[in-house]
């Protein structure tokens, strides 16, 4: 594991880089490059149970997302249902191993962090409102179970998920704010960092 994680840590330190001083080629390569070994580094978990098979075909679907967010603008729809297709899977993947349980003040948190979202970049979005907001919606319902999970269950496994999942949601929130309201010192590079940090707790999840 520990090559595979150090592969991983070189090609994503060398995509943050590239996002922060260019050049756009090492952006393109690297990108697809430390997906693509992330995706090795969960194949090679010692033991996969059926529904963790699902974070792999996540994997599988951001790394479509990501390819069509490199064409035109039409396919923004596409890539965005791409994402939401990767929570989706990550969240039947957590929710399949924990109790249900509720604790209001997360789902209200989080309420509010979306509504908040949504209120910046709304008049932004035009055509991809509804995709925009679903996918939105999808990643807070990933934050919220797996925060539940952590809070009821508080052990490495729900502590990563949740850690992994906090990021995704905050690399999307960067990407958003930035791409259809306001560009900001560093963007590319946080949202990159938070990105593939995110997808790496997901995967670290398999190996406890």
């Amino acid at each position: 594991m520990i090559w595979s994680f150090l592969a991983v840590l070189f090609s994503g330190w060398l995509y943050v880089d590239a996002s922060y001083r260019g050049p756009q080629w090492q952006r393109w390569v690297f990108k697809p490059v430390t997906l693509l070994l992330l995706l090795a580094l969960a194949w090679q978990a010692p033991v996969l149970d059926t529904t963790d098979y699902l974070i792999l075909f996540g994997l599988l679907a951001t790394l479509v997302g990501d390819a069509l967010t490199l064409l035109p603008q039409r396919r923004m729809l596409y890539a965005t249902g791409a994402f939401f297709l990767s929570h989706l899977l990550y969240t039947i993947c957590f929710a399949s191993q924990m109790t249900l349980t509720f604790f209001w003040p997360i789902p209200l948190i989080v309420l509010v962090i979306g509504a908040a979202l949504i209120a910046t970049i709304w008049t932004k979005l035009d055509e991809l409102r509804w995709p925009v907001c679903t996918f939105i919606g999808m990643t807070l319902l990933m934050v919220w179970l797996t925060t539940e999970q952590y809070f009821f269950r508080p052990n490495d496994y729900s502590f990563s998920i949740m850690t992994g999942a906090s990021l995704l949601l905050l690399a999307n929130i960067l990407w958003l704010v930035s791409h259809y309201r306001r560009r900001f010192s560093a963007d590319s590079a946080l949202i990159a960092a938070c990105y593939f940090a995110g997808h790496f707790m997901i995967v670290r999840s398999l190996y406890l």
